[in-house]
């Protein structure tokens, strides 16, 4: 791609890490978009800035959010900032496995943050997916005395074991059919793990006191995840829908029995806001959440492919990193 031309109010990013999205690997939600140059989970140095950009200056080290909302419209103002119709819009140019970005002005004024000395670039690709992950837990009200399952264990599930860890959830438990990441889960803070190919609810039931959990946050896009989450709630709890599946799946219920009877609440959640990004940026400056141990590739961009490969193939890899400029 050619480094792209800046306008007023713009800044010129040089990429050093881009992360790989789950969602970057699903072919069917980039597929009406082809071409196109994928990434999203970006940090760099500012190597040119547009007329009029006072907040930064060349050589600032910063990490870039894709999408920002306008904190005016219906949804901003509704506390829905993450569906707003201008965060759908935005985006860098030409995207995070590129060698450099351009970032447009709404994103420079609203989804930049300059990266203290103490966070490499490698672990500033965490803000955007952190950042998710904070929003996802404070819809899905998680508190400290709440029995919390993550249904899959991948990056994301890592994540939200992570943050639901540090911040003091009573038991937290995890499920995956990969044996590497269940391991993985316990090492960043999960009390108990469960293969996903045994009975979840009746495994859980087990290892919490005959208790179901308080919170559920599913973090696959399985059907069959997804069903025996649905189960895995107490009466009164939540589950939280944070992974998206593959395209035109639905899941019939009760709707008596899985949440009119029980007072259960389904919620979703989508992306992070400003405020959640310069929350998550906190939380990795102060070490209270240790993204950078997540990390188990980094690859040039030359390699992007076999990166990819790891991360659909879901075996011994949690977070790869694209190096642009290795």
């Amino acid at each position: 791609m050619p480094v792209p031309e800046i306008g007023p109010r713009e800044i010129l990013m040089r990429v050093e890490a881009s992360g790989i999205c789950g969602t970057d690997a699903m072919e069917w939600y980039r597929a009406d978009r082809v071409p196109l140059v994928l990434g999203h989970e970006v940090s760099g140095v500012i190597v040119k800035t547009g007329k009029g950009v006072r907040s930064y200056k060349e050589g600032d080290r910063i990490a870039a959010a894709h999408h920002v909302p306008c904190g005016v419209c219906r949804y901003c103002r509704r506390g829905h900032p993450t569906i707003c119709d201008t965060m759908r819009k935005t985006n860098f140019y030409p995207g995070g496995f590129a060698e450099y970005i351009r970032i447009p002005s709404i994103n420079v004024e609203r989804g930049t943050f300059l990266l203290p000395k103490n966070i490499s670039y490698e672990e500033g690709t965490f803000i955007e997916p952190l950042a998710c992950v904070i929003r996802a837990q404070r819809i899905a009200g998680v508190r400290k005395d709440d029995c919390v399952i993550m249904v899959g264990s991948g990056i994301s599930g890592m994540l939200h074991i992570h943050l639901a860890k540090v911040s003091g959830a009573a038991r937290i438990v995890s499920t995956d059919i990969v044996d590497y990441r269940l391991k993985m889960a316990r090492s960043f803070g999960a009390d108990e793990v469960i293969n996903a190919k045994e009975d979840i609810p009746k495994r859980l039931l087990e290892i919490n006191k005959g208790m179901l959990a308080d919170v559920v946050i599913i973090c696959t896009g399985s059907p069959d995840g997804i069903r025996q989450a649905l189960r895995a709630v107490r009466r009164g709890g939540t589950v939280l829908f944070f992974a998206a599946t593959d395209q035109d799946v639905t899941m019939p219920f009760s709707v008596n029995d899985t949440f009119w009877r029980t007072e259960v609440t389904l919620a979703s959640s989508y992306a992070g806001s400003p405020e959640e990004h310069e929350q998550a940026l906190g939380m990795i400056k102060s070490g209270k959440v240790k993204v950078g141990e997540m990390i188990t590739h980094r690859l040039p961009l030359q390699e992007a492919l076999k990166g990819f490969q790891l991360v659909t193939g879901a075996k011994d890899s949690l977070k790869v990193i694209i190096q642009p400029q290795k």
